[in-house]
């Protein structure tokens, strides 16, 4: 009996879904970098204001929303090589984007003093922008190779899980560094310095995160080497002809595309919101609660939930539909969040004990969205390709990947927005007083209720692939299989 074209194009082994997670383990290992620890740095160590920060962070999108979609059309239209339209990517940046995550990194004599503002503002712009351009000739080929490993939605579903434990493996070596590179300041005298919540003062220190930077981005070098071996690529496209007007025209049928335009909102907040928390905790968890132990802790307690949700969240996808999961799950996310307001008033030492807690019910809602968020976006680009016949994947993920990058500029907004609110001293030897610690603990928990609220209104009302609809357009998809490869526009 002749296998249907969704079977030939599947049937993954343990080995694939390894190989495929890999390569976002590889590239949150840097890009963990970014998230959790450079905000800081950028601040306690090369002493930039939040104002400039947030400018240069907005610039830097805006700059993504020229080259994200070059990179897309590149992926779309290059003739493959003899490794693959999206897998080769994966040899070709591995040491650049090493170099580029060092860099950042780097305080070059001058660099962070008095004097050499406009200098430092300078080199981290370059080194941030730089780095930004490299990894999204990473991401949006690796966004786009889950349509050619398989064309199967189950073993989509488990690549979208087995990307998400990638990724929270990759984002948890940084907070060793983010919990263990300070050291207590001194004064003149050689006295503890006590701020005025009678808590000891904590400066980041600079050689511990330099080496930690160094060994991050070595180790993603080598794991994105290794998932190039792993990888394969089961369906063989052809490249997209080059015509005036294809790429907009490409552009328009995203942007036409309800369930594309909502997972994209949905991708966008998601990210915005880790973010903004893996940012903000770092300040929140060494001024406020004195507790910098607390970073290691909390990604304990978001991630830990990946370790069981893992052997059961394909199969509640599949029974009750990845849609309804996921909406139900980020509103328990914004609850957690919005209850852990209104018990500001708890004294901190009880207080950080009831965040971990509820850090741990918040993680287990995200977790949900995290593990089905690239399924359901090849879901929404699939929908298009049956209604539209026609798939550009690589402008389709630059353009998903482009949201998700206006949801760092929307982080990078919440956190140094949220600390120009605060007032945040950023000089060397600053110390924050009670009532601007007051005011971070208020936004560091309504900001991300905000955030995870809106993901669970997009999901519970506007994005449209219920389970009912993601089964019909797994029938479609196979007639849409069929008719492309009896037009020879595919190669299984």
């Amino acid at each position: 009996m002749e296998q249907s074209f969704i079977a030939r194009t599947s049937g993954l082994k343990a080995k694939d879904y390894f190989g495929y997670a890999m390569v976002d383990a590889a590239g949150c290992l840097v890009f963990s970098l970014v998230t959790t620890l450079l905000q800081k740095f950028y601040t306690d160590i090369f002493h930039l204001s939040p104002l400039f920060i947030m400018l240069m962070f907005i610039a830097a999108r805006i700059w993504d929303a020229i080259n994200d979609p070059i990179m897309g059309r590149i992926c779309d239209t290059v003739q493959p090589s003899r490794h693959g339209r999206y897998r080769q990517w994966f040899l070709y940046v591995a040491a650049p984007l090493a170099v580029a995550s060092v860099l950042m990194f780097v305080k070059w004599p001058g660099l962070g003093e008095e004097g050499n503002n406009l200098l430092t503002c300078v080199y981290a712009s370059v080194t941030y922008i730089a780095w930004g351009m490299i990894y999204t000739v990473l991401q949006i080929p690796y966004g786009s190779l889950a349509s050619v490993v398989t064309t199967d939605a189950t073993e989509r579903s488990k690549l979208s899980v087995y990307r998400s434990i990638g990724a929270a493996l990759g984002s948890i070596p940084v907070l060793l560094i983010a919990s263990f590179a300070y050291e207590k300041r001194l004064d003149a005298a050689g006295n503890i310095v006590i701020g005025e919540n009678g808590k000891a003062i904590t400066d980041m220190l600079y050689a511990p995160v330099l080496m930690g930077v160094i060994i991050m981005a070595v180790c993603s070098m080598l794991m994105l080497l290794v998932a190039f071996l792993w990888n394969k690529e089961r369906v063989k496209t052809k490249p997209q002809p080059k015509a005036k007007g294809a790429a907009m025209r490409a552009m328009k049928q995203l942007f036409m595309s309800r369930a594309f335009v909502a997972i994209s909102l949905v991708a966008m907040l998601l990210l915005a919101g880790q973010m903004f928390t893996q940012s903000f905790y770092t300040y929140l968890f060494d001024d406020y609660f004195h507790a910098n132990w607390m970073n290691l802790a909390t990604q304990a307690c978001t991630y830990s939930p990946m370790l069981v949700l893992m052997f059961f969240l394909p199969k509640m996808a599949r029974s009750i539909g990845k849609k309804e999961v996921c909406a139900v799950g980020v509103a328990a996310a914004a609850a957690a969040n919005l209850l852990l307001f209104f018990l500001r008033g708890m004294e901190p030492g009880i207080l950080m004990w009831v965040f971990l807690g509820l850090c741990f019910v918040s993680g287990c809602g995200l977790t949900t969205v995290v593990m089905q968020l690239w399924a359901m976006a090849t879901d929404a680009i699939d929908d298009i390709e049956v209604k539209a016949r026609s798939r550009d994947d690589g402008t389709a993920y630059s353009v998903f990947n482009f949201f998700r990058k206006l949801g760092q500029v929307l982080a990078a907004i919440c956190v140094n927005g949220a600390l120009l609110a605060m007032n945040y001293r950023y000089e060397k030897g600053a110390v924050q007083t009670l009532a601007n610690l007051k005011v971070m603990y208020d936004l560091a928990t309504l900001i991300p209720a905000v955030l995870f609220g809106l993901m669970a209104l997009i999901l519970f009302v506007w994005y449209p692939l219920s389970k009912a609809k993601v089964a019909e357009l797994q029938t479609q998809k196979e007639q849409t299989l069929k008719a492309s490869y009896e037009n020879q526009t595919i190669e299984i």
